[in-house]
């Protein structure tokens, strides 16, 4: 009995979580199979890709300052605050890096030929490769080529000399130029008019390995080198620098750090070096003008004791020269410490004030001794000037000489402001690739994806998932029937389908479709023809199967039933019924070739007879069209209680539109989870606007399983119960 449901407002908008959670837990073997493969692949790719290692190295940067007891004037020439930022930018300079390629030759670059993909894990892991083909050249465990020296000209930068080993000690190399030449290691071979020059060390690779010997620009390395090194300070205004240097070879990591480190150390040392000498430069330039205003003085002096016949100063004039020199170096002294002063307070502090009032009392007593010096007689006083002139150029040239010689012991002494904490070491264990987050990571994107395929794909599919969905169209649905292998016409083995109605009696699916004979009983009364046509909007939904047990399930109520297989192009009905292919049927009837007496085949079951579709016409269409049909249909009224006719998709031909016309009432079955709703809409409107009326549909191959939650509740069932047990 039909019953009607309470339209429910539309909640498409609305995120059904319970729908989505069921949704997940049944594509839970496609989520799996996706987690699975993304974890082999992470697996894969964290074990195939090349690892990376990373050297560190600890420097200091001191104040400098002098190590030996200098004047406080050394000192200060040679104080200098650390200045982190500028000894980064140092240590990243090409000046630097390009001192690291020179001492490790890093611009003669060696590269074997590996295996593709597996390359890095053959030579990592000393895997295993035949000796066969092309394997031959690639790459193993353990072995090298060496290059002593290599030139090549401009052009030739950046361009791979492909090098071929032939045995232990000799090869041959093919250049840019297309020549190939013999090496043997050891020995040089040298093209002048190429100005091309190679020497190979050590082969330690068996014969027919091969090589890239390829010459970097050293622009192009220097880049590199940059994007491997980095250069931080440890604690802020801490001083120390952290240089890190990345390679996949650990050995090359350290190496390039150590030089990296040694090249830097020995800029800072001559850069320290560098101020000495540019004052000791102008010191001694100083010397020379020194030692020429000493001698000139000293001659000044003597060639006017000469002239005057006078040898010596009196006491009196030598007390004096004494008093006027100790007061002209006091002067300077306290000029040196007003200097200082003067950064520290204003004129008017005290102390200030002080150094003032002293710096006048000398200079009155300078002038009352240079006073006294006018009143000396007139050879005296000349004497006194010249040998003060004399004493002070001696005193300069002694200052200078003895300055000189101090900045001479500070440039031997030189050792910089910079010290090497920690010396370059390479960690044991790679920085990259981090295997464990490799694989976390994709595995978590595998699931993801998972997830995100099942969601779409259930969002994608647009297939009816109810009865409640059919009759939102307008449709009546007079069964649901479960999901069963055993109606999918594929699953046909020798050509044969088993009637389900027959084989397993007590199923759920077969007492659906007694459910459809009853309701199909009731919903008939007021056909003008006790004939039905079942078709559907595409091949798969499952008509045939529905078909034919339905009046396998009709003619076991006692009633005669007359089933005909109304495809004319791909009839498969007949495998129900054991029937051969070249069996006269529906086609042979209505042509005339046949009687219908003669083509109809008795069932199985009493009361039930089948009509096959007969051999394949030339014009289906045209011969359903003709009034032999509706004629055909007639007779079999009188003869028969209902007459099923099996027609094909009304979607893929015009063939059941035509059958449609001709009997009592037309069903569609839907395919559960499969049939779009807008085929749906395509096959009433076809009927429709050929003046069939669809009295109502059948939902086949319902799958609880598979069902949405809002669906599920109507269509299953907590018990299975079986005809032949006793109640």
């Amino acid at each position: 009995m039909m019953h009607q449901r309470t339209p429910q407002p539309d909640t498409d908008d609305e995120v059904d979580l319970g729908q989505v959670v069921l949704n997940l837990w049944k594509g839970k073997h496609l989520i799996a199979g996706f987690t699975g493969v993304a974890l082999a692949l992470g697996v894969l790719a964290a074990v195939l890709t090349t690892p990376t290692y990373k050297a560190d190295a600890l420097l200091q940067l001191e104040e400098r300052s002098g190590m030996l007891a200098l004047p406080t004037e050394m000192s200060d020439l040679l104080s200098n605050d650390p200045r982190t930022i500028t000894e980064i930018e140092i240590l990243r300079s090409r000046f630097i890096l390009g001192q690291v390629i020179a001492a490790e030759h890093l611009d003669w670059e060696i590269t074997p030929h590996t295996a593709p993909l597996i390359g890095s894990a053959v030579i990592r892991y000393d895997l295993p490769l035949p000796q066969l083909g092309v394997l031959r050249h690639y790459a193993r465990r353990g072995e090298s080529v060496g290059v002593d020296f290599l030139q090549v000209p401009p052009e030739w930068v950046e361009k791979p000399l492909l090098l071929t080993v032939s045995d232990r000690d000799r090869a041959t190399i093919r250049l840019p130029d297309g020549t190939v030449h013999d090496l043997t290691a050891g020995q040089m071979l040298r093209l002048e008019s190429a100005g091309f020059a190679l020497r190979l060390g050590a082969i330690t690779a068996a014969p027919g390995r091969i090589y890239d010997i390829t010459q970097r620009d050293v622009k192009l390395l220097i880049k590199e080198l940059r994007d491997g090194l980095s250069v931080a300070e440890k604690g802020r205004q801490s001083g120390v620098l952290e240089i890190q240097f990345k390679s996949a070879d650990p050995e090359r990591a350290r190496r390039i750090l150590a030089a990296v480190t040694e090249a830097y150390l020995r800029q800072n040392i001559s850069r320290s070096a560098a101020e000495a000498e540019s004052s000791l430069n102008f010191i001694e330039s100083q010397l020379v003008e020194a030692r020429a205003n000493v001698d000139a003085a000293e001659a000044k002096l003597n060639l006017y004791k000469q002239e005057q016949l006078s040898v010596d100063l009196n006491f009196e004039t030598e007390s004096l020269l004494e008093q006027i020199s100790t007061l002209e170096a006091d002067l300077r002294a306290l000029q040196d410490e007003e200097d200082k002063v003067r950064q520290l307070y204003t004129t008017n502090h005290p102390t200030y004030q002080q150094l003032l009032t002293q710096r006048a009392r000398l200079e009155a007593k300078l002038t009352d001794l240079r006073g006294e010096v006018a009143h000396l007689p007139a050879t005296q006083r000349d004497i006194l000037n010249l040998t003060r002139d004399f004493d002070l150029a001696q005193e300069v040239y002694t200052q200078l000489l003895t300055r000189a010689q101090e900045v001479r012991v500070l440039k031997a002494s030189t050792i910089g402001n910079v010290r090497i904490i920690d010396f370059a070491e390479t960690a044991r264990r790679p920085v990259a690739p981090q295997k464990a987050m490799i694989v976390a990571l994709t595995t978590v994107f595998g699931l993801l994806a998972g997830l995100s395929f099942v969601l779409i794909r259930s969002w994608m599919r647009k297939g009816v998932q109810g009865a409640e969905d059919l009759e939102a169209l307008g449709l009546s649905v007079f069964a649901t029937i479960n999901y069963t292998p055993e109606g999918d016409l594929q699953n046909a083995r020798g050509g044969e389908m088993p009637l389900l109605s027959l084989t397993n009696p007590s199923n759920l699916t077969v007492e659906a479709i007694r459910s459809l004979r009853t309701s199909l009983h009731f919903g008939m009364l007021d056909a003008a023809s006790r004939s039905l046509a079942v078709t559907s909007t595409a091949p798969g939904a499952g008509k045939s199967f529905t078909s034919a047990n339905l009046a396998v399930v009709t003619a076991q109520a006692g009633q005669k039933v007359c089933l005909i297989d109304c495809d004319l192009r791909r009839g498969q009905l007949r495998k129900y019924f054991g029937v051969p292919k070249g069996n006269p049927g529906l086609s042979e009837v209505l042509s005339g070739q046949c009687r219908l007496e003669e083509a109809l085949v008795e069932g199985p079951v009493p009361g039930l007879y089948f009509l096959p579709a007969g051999r394949i016409p030339p014009n289906p269409s045209e011969l359903l069209m003709r009034a032999s049909l509706p004629d055909l249909i007639a007779a079999l009224d009188r003869e028969f209680d209902l007459t099923l006719l099996d027609c094909p998709p009304v979607l893929a031909v015009t063939d059941p539109v035509i059958i449609s016309r001709a009997v009592g009432a037309t069903i569609a079955v839907i395919r559960h989870d499969v049939t779009p709703i807008g085929e749906i809409n395509a096959l009433t409107n076809t009927l429709k606007s050929s003046g069939v009326r669809l009295i109502g549909a059948v939902l086949n191959g319902f799958d609880p399983k598979r069902a949405k939650a809002a669906h599920s509740y109507s269509y299953s069932y907590n018990t299975r119960y079986d005809y032949s047990k006793k109640a």
